[in-house]
């Protein structure tokens, strides 16, 4: 990476990491959207043969993002721009998808779809 790069993520206080974390929100978000309305593709629908890896477990990015903003005070001392960088694509994703989930898919859709397992697809009527 780039040293002028890696300087100013080890520089950047709290308010630039929420306001990059939120530009990034946007942008995952935008990506989101494009997926779902402009491809009609839904997480529960196209994505449910994850579910055999995971479980049943539906992984929302929101829950990554969740993880790598815990996992980021391991390396507030040592290493800024990694504890720096982890909270802005944490906030970027966890931010993303409550947007997506809550603000975007609820109000247009009248469903949040915040499963936490993937629902059982209805199989198709033999004809």
């Amino acid at each position: 990476m780039d040293r002028e790069i890696l300087a100013h993520l080890s520089d950047i206080g709290l308010v630039k990491v929420l306001f990059y974390g939120l530009v990034l929100a946007i942008l995952f978000e935008l990506i989101t959207c494009g997926f779902r309305f402009g491809l009609d593709m839904q997480s529960t629908r196209d994505t449910a043969h994850v579910g055999t890896f995971t479980l049943g477990v539906r992984i929302h990015h929101g829950y990554i993002g969740l993880l790598l903003m815990l996992l980021a005070p391991l390396f507030f001392r040592e290493y800024a721009w990694i504890f720096n960088t982890l909270m802005i694509v944490g906030i970027g994703l966890f931010v993303s998808d409550m947007i997506h989930h809550f603000l975007i898919l609820w109000p247009l859709t009248g469903s949040h779809d915040f499963d936490l397992v993937y629902p059982r697809l209805a199989e198709s009527p033999v004809e």
